[in-house]
């Protein structure tokens, strides 16, 4: 969530507002990308277990659907804010567009803690949210997701109102739904293993092996937990990991110097992905502050949890070992450091491209919820692969054509094609 003085939606207007210029597009263009197409808000009236009625703040953001339906997920978080959604939606509209999937962009948010929620009321939100936007989404219209704090049982909720409030079945209007309810083999694993699969074929163009690179992580929900879990497969090591630490209010980071037991790391941690860190403790994990995820010599660092993770403040604390950031997270890195680690030759895998995978899965989900036909999961992962290997070489190629960092590239990449559909629809 947004930082007192950090302003996410001013950060993703300032990136594209530089690669606008250096893709000279006309202002008629800019003024319609740099802001978002429609936003909603709402206030939610939520019956809680006490029988008391409790109001929820509430959002959803639509920046654009030249190449297709919006899409993007929906955040339960006590800190959440309009201009994160905001940011979060045109990041979303690049991240389909860099991906090359015929989706535009969008995000939603409830201003809620699910740790202090039943399961009772959660659902509740989750139903009055679709009762406020359900004439407002829909299969070809805006397409949501679970996000921070949701899962796969929130999306089958809401699909479940829409349903009710439509009179007819309609699978394909909420991806990532629990697999036997229409949600889609391997989209558990597609963050994660998205950012891995490129990873990969960023040591091959390095002429460095899996196997002798050691990386730390942080966070340790769904994309850090499948990050760690590929790159483990292909030989790395994980040396760290954080969580947040809701008895502590605090982030704490886990450090094994031979690398984690991921199994035994799930054993011990709820469905947050918070470790518990006395059992932690026991099984010779050293418990250390939140931070100093970013302060080990490894050769990679995977921020996979919230945004502005990486600041003008904390990039210092990067080791020089370190040459490789890829990001899990959205925004987890400020354009102040950003610049920052460019001056240190620092090859950064921008987030949108990084962690275009969930929703390349679940631009796979619609197709198969769509049609009523569910391909195999190691179809769906060799299809997520291949959409993976041939994003991050169109992004690397151009980067090392036109002397730019990775992240510009990919950028020039996404509003180029997202300008042009624009044009070709007549709207500027």
């Amino acid at each position: 969530m947004a930082e007192e003085g950090y302003n996410p939606y001013k950060m993703a207007q300032e990136q594209f507002d530089r690669i606008a210029e250096k893709l000279d597009l006309d202002e008629g263009l800019k003024d319609l990308l740099r802001e978002p197409k429609r936003e909603y808000r709402f206030n939610l009236p939520v019956k809680m277990d006490d029988g008391s009625t409790e109001v929820f703040n509430a959002f959803r953001v639509q920046h654009n659907d030249a190449l297709g339906p919006c899409k993007g997920g929906i955040r339960f978080h006590p800190e959440e804010t309009v201009d994160t959604v905001r940011a979060l939606a045109m990041w979303m509209t690049w991240k389909t567009a860099v991906a090359d999937i015929p989706l535009g962009g969008g995000k939603g948010g409830v201003i809620c803690d699910p740790h202090d929620l039943s399961d009772r009321e959660q659902e509740n939100i989750c139903r009055e949210y679709i009762k406020a936007i359900n004439k407002n989404i829909g299969p070809l219209q805006d397409v949501p997701a679970p996000d921070v704090m949701t899962s796969p049982q929130h999306m089958l909720w809401m699909m479940d109102e829409y349903e009710n409030i439509q009179g007819e079945k309609y699978p394909g209007v909420i991806t990532g739904k629990p697999q036997d309810m229409g949600g889609s083999k391997g989209r558990t694993e597609a963050t994660g293993y998205g950012l891995v699969y490129q990873l990969r074929e960023l040591l091959k163009e390095l002429d460095r092996d899996p196997k002798d690179t050691v990386a730390s992580i942080q966070g340790f929900g769904n994309v850090a937990q499948y990050a760690a879990e590929l790159f483990i497969e292909y030989g790395g090591t994980v040396v760290s990991v954080s969580c947040w630490d809701q008895e502590d209010q605090k982030a704490y980071s886990y450090y094994k110097e031979d690398g984690i037991d991921l199994e035994e790391l799930r054993g011990i941690t709820d469905r947050f992905g918070s470790v518990d860190k006395k059992k932690a403790e026991k099984k010779g994990y050293e418990q250390l502050p939140g931070d100093d995820w970013l302060k080990h010599e490894v050769d990679v660092l995977i921020p996979a949890a919230l945004e502005n993770a990486i600041t003008e403040d904390n990039v210092k604390d990067i080791p020089s070992a370190v040459d490789i950031i890829i990001s899990g997270a959205n925004g987890p890195i400020t354009p102040e450091a950003d610049n920052m680690l460019e001056d240190r030759d620092m090859i950064v895998v921008p987030d949108f491209l990084a962690n275009a995978g969930g929703v390349t899965c679940s631009y796979f989900e619609q197709v198969q919820s769509n049609q009523n036909y569910y391909w195999p999961k190691d179809e769906v992962l060799g299809k997520l692969d291949n959409s993976m290997t041939d994003a991050f070489y169109e992004v690397w190629e151009l980067a090392q054509k036109r002397d730019v960092r990775m992240r510009d590239a990919a950028y020039m990449i996404a509003i180029q094609r997202v300008a042009e559909a624009c044009e070709a629809r007549g709207w500027v």
